[in-house]
């Protein structure tokens, strides 16, 4: 298993009745959405917002930053990100799976999260997980690895949801598209558009609020 990573956390410490494991995008911190959890009202979910590992990121002058993968190119064609990394990163996230459900949180009473670069991770690693989630939340994100995409998965019965900025410039809304297209069929997954850049609004936050209370009940 994988070394477990700094987290912040908010909620509960013990007897939690779910869990939100919520990673952050590139060259953040776990600090970055720590502010959202009060608008989303719920008082008996711990919050778990881990800190990812510094590395050089090409796309960046190969600047030492958080993130979870290198990003070789911009782009959904093969190669862009370096692979090894990804993968890594789906274990870090694996263990802090595993460490929720050893607190006493089933997997159906967990939702894996994600902004942007973290989208595009936990769009990876929820899907792998050995048994069904919650919900996997995809916030202007986009997929990692296509052509290793699972055929099959307990993933496959996880709940989907997809935020993005229609004039988003960072992650265009397209690669978003393109990642709920890929995962829909088959699954109970919503897509949301909202008229912003690289970022979270408060109408999208009203709909991850109202989306949690459905996946947690």
């Amino acid at each position: 298993m994988a070394e477990l990573l700094p987290c912040v956390e908010v909620g509960p410490e013990r007897d939690a009745d779910a869990a939100i494991v919520w990673l952050h995008g590139l060259g953040a911190s776990g600090h970055d959405f720590e502010d959202i959890v009060p608008m989303l009202r719920l008082p008996r979910v711990r919050f778990v917002f881990p800190h990812a590992p510094r590395r050089g990121v090409t796309i960046n002058g190969g600047l030492i930053m958080p993130a979870w993968y290198d990003i070789i190119r911009f782009s959904d064609a093969a190669g862009s990100e370096r692979a090894d990394h990804v993968r890594e990163s789906a274990e870090m996230v694996e263990a802090l799976l595993a460490r929720e459900h050893e607190r006493g949180v089933p997997p159906d009473k967990m939702v894996l999260a994600g902004f942007s670069q973290g989208g595009a991770l936990a769009l990876f690693a929820g899907v792998r997980h050995a048994s069904p989630l919650a919900g996997i939340m995809v916030l202007s994100g986009y997929e990692v690895l296509p052509s290793e995409r699972p055929a099959e998965s307990a993933g496959a019965a996880t709940p989907m949801f997809f935020g993005h900025g229609t004039y988003d410039p960072v992650v265009p809304v397209q690669r978003g598209r393109m990642a709920f297209g890929a995962y829909e069929a088959g699954r109970e997954a919503a897509w949301r558009e909202y008229p912003m850049g690289h970022e979270v609004c408060a109408e999208e936050v009203a709909d991850i609020r109202d989306w949690l209370h459905t996946v947690l009940e």
